[in-house]
């Protein structure tokens, strides 16, 4: 079967959310309003968030369906934003696929046993649908609940995961992600490269549930020097973007102080750049270039200012999208654990109302 006959198999994406104005930004649309929706918006700045993981792991409640679906569908009934993103974590197809990895709390992601050889690529076998049949599952359940509003698949892109794996943990410098990247550069190819099959396998998987879209997090790419990226981290990430390109649905691409690398990103393949705080989004419009949509950019911490200065920087942002050809407003990174709820919700009865008319720019 031809690449093109199998394209034609695949499911078309949920055409109840096709008008949506998260949608609609998207693919640079006139828009009634301009669409929100944060990172992180699902979890732990929510007390009923908390009340409902009381006891439960991290990784574990990412592989139950209720869970999945209950906490995904949290932020969307409290804060009426635009778009549900799939309550899960990066790590999830690596722990699926069984490779030694857990998340410790007030840690992060932790692996035992880190990758060192060639050898240990034996440890990441590729990913496959009964691997997480779990997700399949929850999607289909999020897909019913959530009618028009769309739902955002998400990923680790394979330079973030790999820092996981190869540090054994969380790391400030990435001594020894950087070591094998520069000293072994075969190695590092092949993991990537492993990384990146396994990714896109992932990414198929919430696309075909039901998934409107996508979202890659390179979560450290800030971390690299420009050519540094072209030369080890640019071609896995492509091919992860290849992967899914056929489905359609609109490719988000997002990284912490990528603002050296937002043209770079762009290129890898993303229909959508989600930007960080440092970097006003019409500035970011000109290095990404090619007239893409762009999403952010609050920085996380304005949220705790009071209620003028939030609303002025917001004005900001939603002036500097303008620049764009669709604009999707989300913070600069994910929502800061000690976020009140309630500024989060506001945040979002105010963006709509300041955006709203009855056919405007995505902007």
């Amino acid at each position: 079967m031809s690449a093109d006959e199998r394209a034609a198999d695949r499911p078309i994406p949920n055409p109840a959310t096709a008008d949506s104005a998260f949608l609609r930004a998207c693919r640079g649309e006139p828009v009634p309003h301009t669409p929100v929706w944060f990172m992180r918006q699902a979890g732990r700045s929510l007390p009923e968030y908390r009340e409902l993981r009381r006891g439960t792991a991290m990784l574990e409640s990412c592989m139950r369906p209720d869970l999945v679906t209950e906490i995904t569908l949290q932020p969307v009934r409290r804060h009426h934003v635009d778009a549900a993103i799939y309550f899960s974590d990066i790590v999830v197809p690596i722990k699926a696929i069984g490779f030694d990895i857990d998340i410790k709390p007030g840690v992060g992601p932790v692996a035992p046993d880190p990758i060192r050889s060639l050898a240990d690529l034996d440890r990441l076998p590729l990913l496959e649908p009964g691997h997480v049949d779990y997700v399949t599952e929850a999607i289909g359940m999020l897909t019913a609940e959530l009618g028009a509003t769309p739902l955002i698949g998400f990923a680790g892109a394979p330079f973030t995961v790999a820092s996981y794996l190869v540090e054994g943990g969380p790391s400030k410098n990435h001594e020894r992600t950087k070591a094998m990247m520069y000293g072994a550069p075969d190695l590092w190819a092949a993991l990537l490269d492993r990384l990146a099959d396994i990714t896109a396998a992932f990414l198929k998987v919430q696309i075909e549930a039901g998934a409107s879209a996508v979202q890659l997090f390179d979560s450290w790419a800030g971390a690299l020097a420009p050519e540094d990226y072209r030369r080890y981290v640019l071609p896995a990430s492509v091919k992860v973007f290849d992967a899914v390109a056929s489905y359609g649905v609109p490719r988000i691409h997002f990284g912490v102080g990528t603002g050296e690398i937002l043209g770079l990103m762009s290129q890898a393949g993303a229909d959508v750049v989600g930007v960080d705080w440092r970097v006003p989004l019409d500035e970011a419009a000109r290095r990404v270039g090619g007239g893409k949509p762009l999403q952010g950019n609050l920085d996380p911490a304005v949220l705790f200012a009071p209620r003028e200065a939030v609303e002025t920087k917001t004005r900001e942002i939603l002036d500097a999208g303008r620049a764009a050809p669709g604009h999707i407003f989300n913070l600069g990174h994910g929502v800061l654990p000690d976020t009140d709820p309630e500024v989060l919700t506001r945040l979002v009865d105010f963006v709509h109302t300041t955006t709203r008319t009855s056919a405007v720019h995505a902007g």
